[in-house]
């Protein structure tokens, strides 16, 4: 199987979204020049990216909109439902637990768990947070196929590890702090500050 590049799939992604502003639009049909004018690249990418999976479109035509966007949601694995797992029931936590497009997307949490006792119990949008002890078991028995973690830096890999131990292999990390997984365990690193400090530097014009 061709290795694919994480950066060509980010654009995937993007594809994606920008089909989905055409349909809701009410367009038909959407050429490479558009969904590049639109995600900062060219022509000749985008249709580099799409020929990774197969052949879409038609020469002068452009590509129906509808059907990439089959496509491609096929592609990502979005056109089903997966069942996430949100460990950190803080700030970070909550406020990821709130963001609509998850679920539009496809991506229902359904556990949250937390060490504070403050927060067991309580209700996310209908989901309770259960106690840190219960995770093991409930990640197994619950079928989670994703997790988030929100925990402290000093935290996370412990986390990371039972996660892993408890048969999950898609883990999207927000603690500030590079984790190791095993082999065939897809982790994803979302550090803020990293973020902010690119934004400072853009800033001093260097």
């Amino acid at each position: 199987m061709k290795k694919i590049s994480d950066s060509a799939v980010r654009r995937l992604a993007l594809y994606q979204r920008f089909l989905q502003e055409a349909a809701d639009a009410g367009l038909d049909t959407i050429s490479s020049g558009d969904l590049a004018e639109r995600g900062g690249t060219t022509s000749a990418q985008v249709r580099k990216d799409l020929s990774l999976f197969g052949s879409f479109g038609k020469r002068g035509l452009g590509y129906e909109v509808q059907e990439l966007l089959r496509e491609i949601r096929e592609i990502l694995g979005v056109d089903r439902t997966w069942k996430v797992a949100l460990v950190g029931a803080g700030k970070i936590g909550s406020a990821l637990f709130s963001y609509r497009d998850f679920q539009k997307r496809g991506f229902r949490i359904s556990a949250a768990f937390d060490s504070d006792p403050a927060k067991v119990g309580s209700d996310m949008g209908g989901v309770t947070v259960r106690a840190d002890e219960e995770m093991d078991r409930r990640l197994r028995d619950e079928g989670i196929e994703m997790v988030i973690v929100a925990v402290p830096a000093e935290a996370a890999q412990a986390v990371v590890d039972r996660v892993v131990n408890a048969g999950v292999r898609a883990i999207l990390n927000f603690a500030p702090v590079r984790l190791r997984v095993p082999r065939g365990v897809a982790l994803r690193n979302v550090d803020l500050t990293l973020e902010l400090e690119g934004l400072s530097f853009a800033l001093t014009g260097r």
